[in-house]
């Protein structure tokens, strides 16, 4: 079955990019996710819809989305967490602390992670519970 959005690059690539790389796409991902499973499950207008995606998409519920899975996480994912939420990152979060936004950063990198060496199974497991977390 062909991707609709390819990726190329291999594990071994992937290891070498920026955690920060990882947290830009896991940030697209993510975002699609909750997009998706809102359109899929609700019934909701488009300002609606945004209103719940925030919801889950915003710093603070993405850290507190990472507290509550970490005891799910294998060891290389709780690797790439620590990658991620200590990424010298210089942007400065409006709507959240600094403590949440590192987090936020070490979940969206995590997601990047494993859609980049595209383990979607895992990937698909993590969102699910993800979505248990309803802020």
């Amino acid at each position: 079955m062909q991707e609709l959005i390819e990726r190329t690059k291999s594990e071994s690539e992937v290891n070498t990019m920026s955690p920060l790389s990882w947290a830009y796409i896991g940030d697209c991902v993510y975002e699609l996710y909750i997009r998706m499973n809102l359109i899929n499950n609700t019934k909701l207008k488009p300002h609606g819809l945004h209103v719940e995606s925030i919801k889950y998409v915003k710093a603070k519920a993405q850290a507190e989305i990472l507290k509550n899975l970490e005891n799910e996480l294998t060891e290389k994912e709780l690797e790439i967490v620590k990658r991620g939420r200590n990424a010298e990152n210089h942007h400065l979060p409006k709507n959240a602390t600094v403590q949440e936004y590192m987090y936020s950063t070490a979940f969206e990198a995590l997601i990047g992670y494993l859609y980049l060496t595209k383990q979607d199974e895992r990937l698909i497991e993590l969102l699910d519970l993800a979505m248990q977390f309803k802020h």
